[in-house]
């Protein structure tokens, strides 16, 4: 090696080293973090938490919200009224309309996790097949009721699957604010089953995974994060965004029914 190409490979070392100890080192006890998330990214986080707060001397308050839809208890509407906030953690395309209207600090959004669309069925109850688009449509046609969130994945079926197969008017649909409702509905026999991201699936008591969506009506959902226009702890923000986005929260995502992503995505 050359003596340029070492002072390169040097240089390159002491970058890692200082990132690392950037996001090891605790800030001061007084810092702490206000944070909406969304059911679809709530499973790993809750177990992360945890250890972020101990690593990095961070107090986290945590609230929730839906990505998308209607209602005061959208993640947008509790911005709108101005429900302090330093981070987001949301679906793509909420985080979207967030940042379309101003309310996402410039250059902060980062991708942690994509989840599919899956079944949830009662627990113990028989599992159908719904891995391709005519068993889904038999299974949805024969169901009393199919409860869905009304947030992203929601919107989704509602707008989009179901009028593309044709199967709109002849089933009975029942929305939900949040996918921890739809997956309520189905434990408690109020719905036969529920379509909504797996990775609420897999945390929800008293129900089961049947399967995920053939690809042709599938969303492959994105859970994001962002720090809030006006947030006064931005560095501890981005400090739980690098967490959350890092090879050492893979584990716990993929655990949770999710793929990481740890990517980050230009505004």
């Amino acid at each position: 090696m050359n003596a340029v190409s070492s002072r390169r490979w040097s240089a390159l070392n002491a970058i890692v080293v200082v990132t690392a100890t950037l996001l090891m080192w605790p800030l001061a006890a007084s810092a702490q973090l206000k944070v909406l998330i969304s059911g679809g990214f709530s499973g790993p986080y809750e177990q992360l938490l945890p250890e972020f707060e101990r690593m990095a001397g961070i107090q986290v308050t945590t609230g929730s919200g839906s990505s998308q839809g209607t209602g005061p208890q959208t993640i947008a509407a509790q911005l709108a009224r101005g429900v302090p906030t330093d981070v987001v953690i949301l679906s793509r395309e909420g985080l979207t309309e967030l940042i379309a209207a101003n309310r996402i600090a410039a250059g902060t959004d980062a991708d942690l996790a994509r989840t599919p669309l899956g079944v949830a069925v009662r627990a113990g109850a028989p599992k159908p097949d719904v891995s391709t688009v005519e068993a889904f449509i038999q299974v949805v046609l024969k169901a009393k009721v199919v409860a869905v969130p009304s947030s992203t994945s929601g919107i989704f079926l509602t707008k989009d699957v179901f009028p593309r197969l044709g199967i709109a008017d002849k089933i009975n649909v029942k929305r939900t604010p949040r996918g921890t409702g739809a997956a309520a509905m189905v434990a408690a026999g109020e719905a036969d089953i529920a379509v909504m991201p797996v990775s609420e699936i897999v945390h929800a008591p008293r129900v089961d995974f049947a399967g995920t969506l053939a690809e042709e009506i599938q969303l492959n959902q994105v859970f994001s994060a962002a720090v809030v226009v006006g947030s006064k702890e931005v560095e501890a923000a981005k400090r739980l965004i690098a967490f959350l986005a890092s090879e050492r929260a893979s584990a716990v995502i993929r655990s949770g029914g999710m793929e990481p992503l740890g990517q980050r995505r230009p505004n």
